[in-house]
């Protein structure tokens, strides 16, 4: 997958933007704060249809703008293929090839890309709330059907926590549709947690091989997946709905008492072992990071092995984090075979002799120049 040409209009910082002459390795250098993550964002944006910084569609559009619109040309083993996204106060509109998409979920994969920014350090020792969003956001580019069973999944529980709210001393008069969401809730429910523990299976496989070669087979990485109800390695379905309805029956009372959904892939999480000691807890900052280098490159690996080729790289001012060892790792990891997009300050942060033919862009109050 290869990125030939991107524009953007009205785009955060930039008015009209047209880029072209990308190498495999793109550099994107310029000081704090001119729109160096502006333009990886943008192409993750084209990958997920939605930004990883904002929830906020509105915050995309340049100020005193209707509307923002990112476009790229995307060579894939199949073609060519031109995506555009088009955010307005109407929403968002999808493009492929010129043709509108009725589903945002009919878009999504048509350009698959893996952002490695500084705070993602937090999907090992933040919230399980950053770590559900990590596993939304990989799964969707792989499986389009997974946003979908999200999408609902999320409606549902938006409706039954309103009932939730209005059924305390009235459980009787409520007890009919509160057995309707129940199995709305419970028919996308169980999609999510198997898929997601599909997907961690997967990721395991690659996280644990390349974590080994990083740390030198001093450090065996591992990943555990904590649904909120029953087992972690269960994936039938059928046994999931079960033990899914078995638990909102026996939380009932509860969540009628707190007004919300107390079971359910909204409250699940991943745990991450570093030789059998929790490395949220007990790991170093190095260990921790080094556990999301690896998990990072896992999903490279991953979507290559889903779809048939490997997505594009975006690194947001993360090699000057890294100690020369892990840049070394990373740099080899994607300079042969994935086309990789690198945001810096400065060229002297990165081992240069490491990036051999890159093409540089410098970039200057959303003006960018080679």
């Amino acid at each position: 997958m290869f990125v030939n040409k991107l524009s953007l209009q009205h785009y955060r910082n930039y008015d009209a933007l047209n880029l072209d002459s990308f190498g495999d390795v793109n550099l994107i250098l310029g000081r704090n704060a001119q729109g160096k993550t502006n333009l990886l964002e943008a192409l993750l944006v084209l990958a997920l249809t939605k930004s990883h910084r904002t929830s906020k569609d509105r915050e995309l559009i340049s100020f005193g703008q209707d509307y923002a619109a990112v476009s790229a040309e995307v060579e894939k083993k199949y073609g060519t293929v031109q995506v555009e996204l088009r955010f307005s106060n109407q929403g968002k509109k999808a493009k492929l090839n010129g043709l509108e998409q009725r589903k945002l979920s009919e878009f999504v994969g048509a350009l698959n890309a893996v952002m490695f920014a500084p705070e993602d350090l937090e999907i090992v020792k933040g919230t399980p709330g950053v770590r559900r969003r990590f596993l939304d956001m990989e799964i969707g580019q792989v499986q389009p059907s997974y946003l979908f069973h999200l999408q609902q999944y999320q409606k549902v529980l938006v409706q039954r926590n309103n009932l939730l709210k209005q059924a305390w001393g009235k459980e009787a008069q409520h007890a009919v549709m509160l057995e309707i969401w129940n199995e709305q809730l419970v028919e996308h429910g169980v999609k999510i947690i198997k898929k997601r523990k599909q997907f961690i299976k997967k990721l395991q496989k690659w996280a644990e091989q390349i974590h080994d070669g990083i740390t030198g087979g001093s450090e065996k990485l591992e990943l555990s997946y904590l649904p909120s109800f029953g087992e972690a390695e269960t994936e039938d379905e059928a046994v999931l709905l079960e033990q899914f309805m078995i638990k909102l029956s026996q939380m009932k009372d509860q969540e009628i008492r707190r007004g919300m959904t107390l079971a359910g892939p909204h409250r699940d999480d991943i745990t991450f072992y570093i030789n059998g000691n929790e490395a949220q807890t007990y790991g170093s900052q190095g260990q921790q990071r080094t556990t999301a280098l690896s998990l990072k490159l896992a999903e490279i690996e991953l979507i290559n092995e889903e779809i048939g080729e490997y997505p594009i790289l975006l690194l947001d001012d993360v090699l000057s984090e890294l100690d020369p060892y892990r840049q070394t790792q990373l740099i080899e990891t994607f300079q042969s075979k994935v086309q990789t997009f690198i945001t810096a300050t400065g060229i002297e942060s990165i081992n240069e002799s490491r990036l051999q033919n890159a093409s540089i862009f410098h970039v200057q109050e959303g003006q960018v120049q080679r």
